[in-house]
């Protein structure tokens, strides 16, 4: 080497921090924003704040992934809080409306299909990744069969996700000026258990909730939320089971519920989708805006409230909806039973509904 040729400089290794600060600092920033939300009387604000934050956090920072255990164990504790909602007078009202909740699950997917097919014409994105990503089900089973398909499951998981976040954050902001907002679960839940009695319900709902997870997650689509919610039912209908869920539990299954979207968020998720991310919420919205219309209707067909036959109708996801329709004081029976027949729908026609989707892509260019 010259003389006077210039020496390289070094420079230092870039340090991260440790991976329990980067949990230290996503945990306080969903607390505060999970307060600040509640201060406003923000609807499912436990779940919404975690959620943004998490959003965040993933694209700027990113390394953390929740596991999904504790996901499944925490929509297992939405599925019991669904059962305590659930009463004789409920089931019975379901059973009268089922006529018209087949109408409006109908109405959901023809809707969801035409948009859809706008998507994929116009969307730039691959004709059966697309299809996949916006057919509206469980984001969860969607991705799987997608996979199957051949068709790219990060792109379409972060299709579902974008329709999952634009549908619980427009449903949070019609529930808020509906005026018809509550603290997150305050109905429902308990204070911590103190006496021995309080102390065995709540051990007994814990273990209905492990149960329900572990013999239902892989034998049902969404098996986590709603294997809770039927051996939930039947053991409280029967008076074998007094549900006891502590306040700060609830909060806790919101949080990792809301965390765990988030964090689906990450820079190469955006980057690749960034092209289309414009259409796909434009898309949502035309979709919740349609929804809305046939909630209109169906209000007038159930005698319902529009919280809850918008909720029920909205393309979200069947834990988030929940969440909102029980911090609103919205018929949760009703919602349920309309998410959820919604969901097995798709299950059952959506390889039917994506492939006819993918038909209307444009032919790539040569």
């Amino acid at each position: 080497m010259p003389a006077d040729s210039p020496v390289p400089r070094s420079h230092p290794p870039r340090v991260s921090p440790p991976t329990w600060a980067r949990w230290l600092l996503l945990i306080l920033g969903c607390v505060v924003a999970n307060r600040l939300l509640n201060a406003v009387h923000m609807p499912a604000g436990g779940f919404i704040g975690p959620m943004a934050v998490s959003i965040a956090y993933g694209v700027m920072i990113g390394g953390l992934k929740l596991p999904r255990i504790g996901f499944k164990l925490s929509q297992g504790i939405i599925g019991v809080l669904i059962a305590q909602t659930l009463t004789m007078s409920v089931l019975l009202k379901i059973l009268d409306a089922w006529p018209v909740m087949l109408m409006a699950t109908a109405i959901t997917l023809l809707l969801s299909l035409f948009v859809g097919i706008g998507l994929v014409r116009y969307g730039g994105l691959p004709g059966s990744t697309a299809a996949w990503g916006t057919t509206p089900g469980a984001a969860a089973a969607m991705v799987a069969m997608a996979e199957e398909s051949d068709a790219d499951p990060r792109i379409v998981a972060a299709m579902q996700y974008v329709r999952v976040v634009c549908v619980v954050l427009v449903g949070a902001l019609v529930s808020h000026y509906l005026g018809v907002t509550d603290a997150s679960g305050a109905d429902h839940a308990a204070d911590l258990p103190v006496s021995l009695g309080d102390v065995g319900h709540f051990a007994a709902t814990l273990a209905v909730v492990v149960l329900g997870v572990w013999i239902f997650d892989r034998r049902l689509p969404a098996g986590a939320l709603l294997g809770p919610v039927v051996l939930g039912s039947v053991l409280h209908l029967t008076g074998v089971l007094t549900i006891v869920l502590p306040q700060p539990l609830l909060e806790l299954a919101y949080g990792v519920i809301g965390t765990y979207v988030g964090l689906r968020f990450d820079r190469e998720t955006v980057h690749n989708i960034a092209r289309a991310l414009g259409k796909m919420i434009f898309a949502s919205l035309v979709l919740i805006a349609l929804c809305a219309l046939s909630a209109w209707l169906m209000m007038l067909l159930m005698h319902t409230q529009f919280i809850t036959a918008y909720l029920g109708t909205s393309p979200g996801g069947l834990d988030s909806m929940t969440i909102i329709a029980i911090d609103t004081h919205a018929d949760v029976g009703l919602v349920v039973a309309l998410q959820t027949l919604r969901l097995f729908t798709v299950v059952l026609v959506g390889p039917g509904m994506a492939r006819l989707v993918s038909r209307f892509a444009r032919p790539s260019p040569v």
